[in-house]
């Protein structure tokens, strides 16, 4: 499981499943060899290997990244069911969309996508590395009640965003901020590019970020995977998959 999301209104943990395809629903206390109290899972839900996801308490909704489409389903959505509405289709620009935020307050929607195709290149001394040649990853603005093959308000792309793919966000509806993991390739174990950036959700183009922490050695970051906020205590906390660490870090610049 590559994402855990709790939902303090209702007092409850989402948890994505890849490999049974279902997003798992635990109440908050759940303790032990304790079961789900609802599973989205089926062949209505439209889910393929569902790697991560976010929760709206705001809206009672929970969305779902999936390869080329966004899934929403009702936050109290049991079984197999029908999502409530699905973002897909040629305009929409999705594609190895593998993450995503919402912001309930200003209804908008952001998307993380992967650089797309690879391919398996073999060096001098026989070592074989795996390479991304493909378009370079990005982050896709939508309105958050867009239903269908729908074009994104914004789109983040390009050499100055730094984006090569992106594995986990949150945002900060209070400055219209979204914070990203990037990093780096896949198949690299410490990338030299990799960092957490902090776009705003109005910026569009081939954007630096507004605010990023590198990895190196003043950070101690190796390669992010997660990030979550804590804006009483002005913080932004990191998960380094190589670290296998969480970090800590004071960032008042965005709250």
């Amino acid at each position: 499981m590559h994402d855990l999301r709790y939902d303090e209104v209702n007092d409850e943990f989402l948890v994505t499943n890849p490999f049974a395809q279902a997003v798992l629903v635990f109440r908050g206390g759940a303790d032990g060899n304790e079961g789900p109290i609802r599973i989205i899972q089926g062949s209505k839900t439209h889910l393929g290997s569902v790697d991560r996801l976010d929760v709206d308490p705001v809206n009672d909704e929970i969305l779902v990244p999936n390869g080329d489409s966004v899934l929403v389903f009702s936050r109290t959505a049991n079984g197999n069911v029908a999502p409530l509405r699905m973002i897909q289709g040629s305009n929409t620009q999705l594609r190895n969309a593998t993450t995503l935020s919402v912001d309930p307050v200003h209804n908008l929607l952001v998307v993380g996508l992967n650089k797309s195709g690879r391919v398996v290149q073999q060096a001098p001394d026989g070592t074989m590395t795996a390479r991304s040649p493909g378009q370079d990853g990005a982050l896709l603005v939508y309105n958050r009640t867009d239903n269908g093959n729908v074009k994104p308000r914004n789109v983040i792309r390009g050499p100055q965003s730094g984006i090569v793919r992106i594995t986990q966000m949150a945002v900060y509806p209070p400055r219209k901020l979204v914070i990203a993991t990037q990093p780096g390739e896949i198949s690299d174990m410490e990338p030299e590019n990799a960092f957490v950036g902090v776009w705003s959700l109005d910026d569009n183009g081939d954007v630096a970020p507004r605010w990023r922490i590198n990895a190196g050695p003043k950070s101690t970051m190796k390669k992010p995977r997660g990030v979550v906020l804590d804006p009483k205590h002005k913080e932004v906390i990191i998960a380094d998959m190589r670290l296998n660490a969480v970090l800590t870090f004071y960032f008042p610049e965005i709250f």
